[in-house]
């Protein structure tokens, strides 16, 4: 479960990477190292996140906790990787969904102790400025009551957000209408309304 949840990340993000590569060689040294990380050259990828990371970049601070985590160009070791994802949870939604992705998933035997409250309070933290992925997760926490009592109602909403927040995310809308064969009419149109009033959270 922990690989395939460090897997997943590594898709998402790279899908999220996407519509930025094209850019790469024409912005700057941060775009020449996503253009790298994409094309698998993860030693340049290194070199440049670092060199921002350490001068203060959230974003690179993000994606070197990430390279960090999945042992891209180096040792995997996820002290690390908490280390500059906390560093960069401050500005980063990714970072705080990494966190949460961490501790959710997390194994002792990792050097991560898995700990739902902490996974839930990254979640909140990056769901709050409307990313999809910790939109999802705290549907997924909801339904099954993981560190949080059940609540179908917020499941229901948490994955409405999911979706809509990110284009052709298909599973949330899945475990949704799945959800909803356990939920009366009356919850359903709770979590409709719950969803349709949600805003972000500027500054977060």
């Amino acid at each position: 479960m922990r690989q395939y949840a460090a897997a997943l990340r590594a898709v998402l993000t790279a899908s999220l990477m996407l519509g930025v590569v094209a850019r790469a060689g024409a912005a700057g040294p941060l775009d020449d190292a996503l253009y790298a990380w994409f094309h698998r050259d993860y030693a340049t990828a290194l070199r440049l996140w670092r060199e921002y990371a350490e001068q203060g970049d959230a974003g690179a601070q993000t994606k070197l906790g990430l390279m960090y985590e999945l042992g891209q160009g180096l040792p995997q070791d996820n002290a690390e990787a908490l280390k500059w994802y906390h560093l960069a949870a401050s500005h980063d939604a990714t970072a705080q969904f990494n966190l949460g992705a961490m501790y959710e998933y997390g194994h002792d035997r990792l050097g991560v102790v898995q700990d739902y409250a902490e996974a839930f309070k990254w979640y909140v933290s990056a769901a709050d400025q409307g990313d999809a992925n910790a939109q999802f997760h705290l549907g997924n926490m909801y339904e099954n009551g993981l560190g949080v009592p059940k609540d179908y109602v917020l499941a229901h909403m948490h994955y409405s957000l999911a979706a809509a927040l990110q284009d052709g995310y298909k599973y949330p809308v899945k475990r949704r209408n799945d959800l909803e064969q356990r939920m009366s009419p009356a919850q359903i149109a709770e979590a409709q309304t719950l969803a349709r009033e949600w805003k972000p959270k500027v500054g977060r």
